[in-house]
């Protein structure tokens, strides 16, 4: 392959990062696969030897991402695509949850990623070049119930990757949100914490919601292996995409937000427009 990228990603044992992992190896392209324990990775090493690293990392631990990004970045002496993968939900009412539950949930979810682009974002700068893929959800954009703080950190997630992709557009370096709807991960059976209490008040909102989640589990619409080529692809593109939403369900729930929010203002304009000078 004529275009060959060097990769670094987060959260690469399991789900949607381990899938990219594996298509980012075989199209040719050269990893950096990170996670908690590498050892999980060593299948990936024994088949690319020669264009897969692993490297232990908790985005939770700000030292350790500082350290890691620069040895990354060493190891074929740059980086071109940097993805914050690493990340896990969290399901339930709002008041359901227990103040550490709502802390954890965003120091890897949003805080993660954060120290991720900051301690790459030099290293980009230098090059004048590099593409930063977030992993963001379709409940960033728009949320379920049962989602409140998940989607939040999410939300967060996509406040700061979208200001950060004019800050940077000069530079030379690209941002994309990945927003995938259910993807037949284990990311339902595996990734999913739940809130600490259960509230029988909530069993029409947020506990419908749950038993959903448990009803998909194994049968998912989308296709892991097919949302890794697309992120691939996409890495390729000279003016990527500031969002790439994967999958009719999370394309079908967008357009219904912003069909929704359209109706809002209209309707409420003649109150919201006035109030100008």
């Amino acid at each position: 392959m004529t275009d060959t990228k060097i990769w670094f990603l987060t959260g690469s044992s399991s789900g949607f990062g381990r899938s990219l992992a594996v298509h980012i190896l075989a199209a040719g392209h050269r990893l950096i696969a990170t996670a908690r324990n590498p050892a999980q990775l060593a299948d990936l090493v024994e088949q690319y030897p020669n264009t897969c690293r692993t490297m232990a990392l908790d985005i939770t631990n700000a030292e350790q991402v500082k350290d890691v990004i620069q040895k990354a970045a060493q190891a074929w002496g740059r980086l071109d695509v940097v993805v914050n993968n690493a990340g896990y939900g969290l399901v339930g009412a709002l008041e359901e949850y227990d103040d550490a539950q709502i802390e954890r949930n965003f120091d890897t979810n949003f805080f993660g990623p954060l120290r991720v682009m900051r301690a790459a974002l030099p290293i980009l700068r230098s090059q004048k070049s590099g593409h930063i893929i977030n992993l963001s959800a379709i409940a960033g954009f728009s949320n379920e119930l049962g989602f409140s703080i998940y989607g939040a950190a999410k939300f967060a997630l996509e406040g700061a990757s979208e200001s950060l992709a004019g800050e940077v557009r000069h530079l030379g370096i690209k941002v994309t949100l990945i927003l995938p709807g259910p993807f037949r991960t284990d990311f339902i059976n595996r990734s999913l914490d739940r809130a600490s209490t259960q509230i029988s008040d909530y069993d029409p909102s947020s506990g419908k919601f749950v038993k959903f989640l448990a009803s998909i589990d194994g049968k998912q619409p989308g296709d892991p292996g097919k949302a890794a080529e697309a992120i691939i692809l996409i890495a390729s593109e000279p003016n990527p995409p500031l969002r790439l939403v994967l999958g009719k369900y999370a394309n079908d729930k967008i357009r219904r937000k912003l069909t929704s929010v359209e109706g809002e203002l209209k309707a409420w304009e003649s109150i919201a427009l006035p109030t100008d000078f």
